[in-house]
């Protein structure tokens, strides 16, 4: 009895990541034809294009050995980073929930780390044939050159871009986690929807509004999407660590996007508004709604914002950080 409760719960977990993949191909699409594209009043990619039609059409093409020192690993970064969302994707199913360590904010948020980290080895393992013959000043770096003319790479760049937003960009994020740990007292996802199920949701309190805001602009930086997308600004550095990923490595790039979208988007439904990830309850369309908000509001930024600057980049990383340490203060006081 007890082998077939555990397989059941392994089929409701294949199950439930399929279907939430599935959603998930669709937001990239839904963002640029709904959104962006009505926002700057245009007509816009068919909504199956950036996350269905790109990576299947992107798996037939030939594929190539890339200009990297370690190539076997640069073509490995992109289906790690998948691996990883989609590992926190499992954990947030309820059949995970007995695994405590695994099924923890801990957890978590060391996959998260694993999905950026992996831009940064991304950058450092290309030196794509643009960038080879190329010599400049490299004024980004901030460093004096008494040479004048130094050899850079577009990817050595963009990596020590990377390295700045995991950082220190991404923090917001990782602060706006830990509000309802410091709520429930635990780092257990079960523990966390438990409280929210006795006291209600944490959205509708002052340390969750504040955590909310603060989640939305870490979860924007973690998904590199405009204003803070400056790892593959094409003002300069065109698509950074991607520029050397063809054929079916691009298509796993497409695919990560949008399943990392609808991954952090259900990391705040059960966070901040305690409901589990069950495939078989009603619950789940409120899952469905949040992705399709958080895709919303992610298009209007896309729509209306540049890339930022340092100058602009700073002050709002600064003013989060001390929003989301501004809401475990009161988390704990209350």
């Amino acid at each position: 009895m007890a082998d077939i409760t555990i397989l059941y719960s392994i089929i409701g977990a294949i199950i439930t990541l399929i279907i939430c993949f599935i959603i998930g191909t669709f937001l990239p699409g839904i963002e640029r034809k709904y959104v962006q594209a009505r926002i700057q009043q245009r007509i816009g990619p068919i909504v199956t294009a950036p996350g269905i039609m790109a990576p299947i059409k992107f798996s037939f093409k030939e594929n190539l050995r890339p200009n990297s020192p370690a190539p076997g690993l640069y073509k490995a970064l992109p289906i790690v980073s998948f691996l990883a969302v989609l590992l926190i994707l499992l954990f947030l199913t309820p059949q995970m929930y007995p695994a405590y360590l695994l099924a923890s904010i801990i957890a978590i948020v060391g996959l998260l780390k694993v999905e950026e980290v992996s831009y940064v080895l991304m950058g450092s393992l290309s030196k794509s044939v643009m960038s080879l013959s190329l010599k400049f000043p490299d004024i980004v770096k901030g460093a004096a050159h008494t040479s004048g003319i130094v050899r850079s790479h577009l990817e050595d760049i963009s990596s020590k871009r990377s390295l700045r937003m995991i950082t220190y960009g991404s923090f917001p994020l990782y602060l706006a986690l830990f509000v309802p740990v410091v709520s429930a007292k635990s780092l257990y996802l079960s523990d966390i929807i438990k409280y929210q199920m006795a006291n209600g949701p944490l959205l509708f309190t002052t340390q969750g509004i504040l955590a909310a805001i603060v989640f939305f602009i870490g979860s924007v930086i973690v998904l590199n999407e405009s204003p803070f997308n400056i790892i593959e600004a094409e003002a300069d550095v065109i698509q950074g660590p991607y520029m050397e990923y063809i054929a079916g490595y691009r298509s796993v790039i497409y695919l990560s996007k949008g399943l990392l979208m609808f991954t952090l988007s259900a990391l705040f439904t059960i966070l901040f508004l305690g409901i589990p990830l069950d495939l078989l309850s009603w619950n789940f369309i409120v899952f469905v709604v949040v992705a399709l908000i958080f895709t919303l509001f992610i298009g209007i930024l896309n729509a209306f914002t540049p890339i930022f600057t340092n100058k602009q980049f700073y002050p709002v990383v600064i003013a989060s950080t001390l929003l989301g340490v501004l809401a475990i203060i009161i988390g704990i006081l209350i």
